[in-house]
């Protein structure tokens, strides 16, 4: 969306909380986004006052800054309260990506229509839903619809990444946060271990996402006797160069299958976070691919299914059925019929340029 803004409109400026990616698009980075990235209630409590002292530092800007708009991205916990925040100041707020209220704590509707000037939201299921409750709201499309692509074939890739193209290449994506990777890495590294006891000539990668680094992944490796490859590349390359992936709920589970690559999803938090969520959240899928489609067309492993038997059981066909590109093909197509139109980016950076005019007169 950033870069969308900055080619239609190069004379704005953004600052705000992210990470090399938004820094790279154009924005002044102030807080990077990893000190924010923690998934889970108990986790979110552990790290309270470190988010509660980054949520002051940023208030105590647009107290001093007053942007002509801010753009909040998803994130409720912290961007809720900093929507009554910026209300009380005068500020316009966006909400660009919106919070799940469709799946759990849909009371969240009457705060966000007090103090969030404008939904853009990326689903058709959520215009409506916000304007049954009186919401300014615009479905601008997903980004990935138009972002995700690599001209690449599964052979290329591999080629390009310096792995074998004739053996199979297994990817390993524990997510983003630290919370996650703890959780979900161990239990990746030890199946893949036990898949390539099997399959020899099995070649294992994991990514570096953003916010990690290879200092921060050693001491997993090192418990391991897998002979596993950090990359760090062009990221729909390196998902193109697997033949099946395990990842951590997330959008990357959406990017895995708009390339088409056969793969499945796994879930874990601090057990009392799980108790908590089971009980609120009231839709039957986690993954978005799930949810958009409203089909189960990707294995979810949710908690104590987190297991190495059971991803091997999981994993295994995915690796070695012939079929399983095939019905990743179709479960591609599936997925971006339901994602509708493209012009994501473009159109959710019009939203905010039509803002900043309103703002204007």
């Amino acid at each position: 969306m950033i870069a969308a803004l900055k080619a239609q409109r190069p004379d704005i400026s953004v600052s705000g909380i992210g990470g090399e990616t938004m820094r790279h698009a154009g924005a002044e980075i102030f807080t990077d986004f990893s000190e924010l990235a923690v998934m889970g209630l108990v986790e979110v409590l552990k790290r309270y006052s470190q988010i509660k002292t980054i949520f002051n530092q940023v208030v105590e800007r647009l107290k001093k800054e007053k942007p002509d708009l801010l753009i909040l991205v998803d994130y409720p916990g912290f961007n809720l309260k900093l929507a009554k925040k910026a209300h009380s100041l005068g500020i316009p707020v966006l909400y660009y990506i919106s919070p799940k209220v469709w799946a759990w704590r849909p009371g969240r509707i009457k705060t966000i229509r007090r103090y969030v000037d404008e939904m853009a939201v990326l689903f058709p299921f959520e215009q409506t839903l916000y304007e049954n409750a009186g919401v300014p709201v615009t479905c601008v499309g997903h980004p990935l619809v138009d972002a995700v692509k690599s001209g690449l074939s599964t052979e290329q890739a591999k080629t390009k990444l310096a792995f074998n193209p004739e053996h199979r290449v297994l990817g390993l994506f524990p997510g983003s946060r630290r919370s996650e990777v703890e959780a979900l890495l161990p239990v990746m590294l030890e199946t893949a271990e036990q898949i390539q006891r099997r399959h020899v000539d099995l070649q294992v990668l994991l990514p570096i996402a953003p916010g990690l680094d290879a200092n921060y992944l050693a001491p997993f490796l090192k418990k391991t006797k897998l002979d596993i490859k950090l990359v760090n590349a062009d990221f729909y390359d390196v998902t193109k160069a697997c033949d099946a992936i395990v990842a951590a709920s997330g959008t990357v589970t959406l990017e895995i299958a708009l390339l088409g690559v056969p793969h499945l999803l796994v879930y874990r938090v601090a057990p009392m976070s799980y108790r908590i969520l089971k009980h609120l959240v009231k839709i039957p899928y986690v993954g978005l691919c799930n949810i958009i489609t409203k089909q189960n067309v990707i294995t979810e492993l949710l908690q104590d299914e987190v297991t190495t038997d059971n991803l091997d059981r999981q994993l295994t066909p995915l690796l070695t059925d012939p079929q399983a590109k095939n019905r990743a093909e179709m479960i591609r197509l599936q997925v971006l019929e339901a994602l509708g139109p493209s012009g994501g980016a473009k159109n959710a950076a019009k939203a905010v340029i039509t803002m900043l005019e309103k703002a204007d007169v």
